[in-house]
């Protein structure tokens, strides 16, 4: 198969793009060139996907298999995809975002069924915009969409709710015995997913006839709360957790960049069915527990200082919550 990914060097991508190529995928990968990582193994294509004369240019002699755009947060997004890409491509796979489901639950579990409405979150909202245009797409003119909505899924971050996932920071705390916050009582439950197993149910959508006009979620089974995920991640970097326990509206008073991802996904039990991943992949199950997969992460970080960024910012928010709800 040909794929094109739009992205494919991010968190969730890098480990969809190493096993779609173990595979046998003649993999493209469309972007800036302003990356870090690279993919031994595919090509690349040097255009901005949002210029659309330029990325018209870069593509306009290929057709695919599959196009997978793994950096559309917006209507307009799709939009310009829709008119680059019709005609061009068999499966048109766009990357959601398990955030669209109801909130709050009215039930336990989350199906590929439950409402997809956020009256808390703009990402969500404009996440759900998008699959309306595609939907309307598909209905109208055949348009050959894949929906699938990944939820917290970690490699290269730090899957915490408060301390800066793409930075050391929170792990800095810790080995200075430094309080950090877990938002409510940490008892809610919450699904982490390591990227390696996201990727093997991902794999399995590509070219998948099957999959053509559904939406899909793709996550573990391994459910935590988050004062064991907490505790996880101290475990991992072989500290003694301090952890100071604050509602998520006490939160968002102080830190309003973090108010809407709290009251409109992280503070909501977060249990998913993946029995549609399994029938439209039969092989698919996550096998990395948070416990390996934290560690893993936690190298990753310390094998270059570079990447062990502690922000200042980050820290003085943290404290300024603390201290506001200690005082």
């Amino acid at each position: 198969m040909k794929i094109l990914f739009i992205g494919g060097t991010g968190n969730i991508s890098t480990s969809v793009s190493k096993l779609a190529l173990s595979k046998g995928v003649d993999l493209y990968l469309l972007n800036r060139g302003k990356t870090e990582g690279e993919i031994p193994g595919a090509k690349t294509i040097t255009a901005d996907i949002y210029n659309f004369a330029e990325a018209n240019k870069a593509l306009k002699d290929h057709s695919w298999d599959v196009v997978v755009n793994w950096i559309a947060f917006s209507p307009e997004h799709i939009e310009n995809d829709l008119k680059l890409l019709a005609g061009k491509t068999k499966q048109y796979i766009f990357i959601s975002s398990a955030s669209v489901y109801q909130k709050p639950p009215t039930l336990p579990v989350i199906t590929e069924s439950t409402p997809i409405v956020n009256p808390f979150w703009q990402y969500s909202r404009d996440k759900i915009a998008c699959e309306d245009v595609l939907n309307d797409a598909y209905r109208k003119n055949g348009f050959p969409i894949t929906i699938v909505r990944p939820s917290h899924t970690y490699d290269t971050i730090i899957p915490v709710a408060i301390g800066g996932s793409s930075e050391y920071t929170i792990i800095d705390r810790m080995k200075k015995g430094k309080k950090v916050i877990i938002h409510g009582d940490g008892t809610s439950l919450w699904t982490l997913t390591h990227s390696r197993d996201f990727a093997k149910g991902f794999v399995g959508l590509l070219g998948n006839q099957r999959a053509l006009g559904q939406a899909v979620h793709i996550t573990s089974d391994e459910v935590l709360t988050w004062n064991q995920i907490y505790q996880t991640v101290a475990d991992a970097a072989g500290v003694e957790l301090n952890a100071v326990h604050i509602s998520s509206e006490f939160i968002g008073k102080i830190y309003h960049e973090k108010k809407d991802g709290l009251l409109g996904d992280k503070s909501h039990c977060a249990i998913f069915d993946n029995s549609k991943i399994k029938s439209l992949v039969p092989d698919y199950n996550a096998t990395i527990p948070f416990s390996e997969g934290i560690r893993e992460t936690l190298n990753w970080f310390e094998e270059k200082p570079e990447r062990m960024i502690v922000n200042p910012e980050t820290n003085a928010i943290m404290d300024k919550v603390i201290a506001a709800y200690e005082s």
